[in-house]
């Protein structure tokens, strides 16, 4: 079954990474079939890369840590 696109996905990235948590070093959350719909994932994972962020896989959802510093997963 094919999915359709409700927007272009630049539109979707610009407003994932304007959004204020991002914008402040937080973290943003996305469920990675969304992401697969409306981004592509190997889209999002460039753009994820290219601002220098984290970003973590976990289930069904993708999270990304919105700074370019060293992280450390304790657990």
């Amino acid at each position: 079954m094919d999915t359709i696109r409700l927007h272009n996905p630049d539109f979707w990235l610009g407003q994932i990474f304007a959004a204020k948590s991002a914008t402040s070093g937080g973290v943003v959350r996305r469920s990675k079939h969304w992401v697969k719909t409306e981004i592509g994932l190997e889209r999002f994972e460039l753009a994820v890369r290219a601002r220098g962020f984290h970003l973590i896989e976990a289930g069904s959802q993708l999270v990304v840590i919105c700074h370019s510093g060293p992280i450390n997963l304790r657990f």
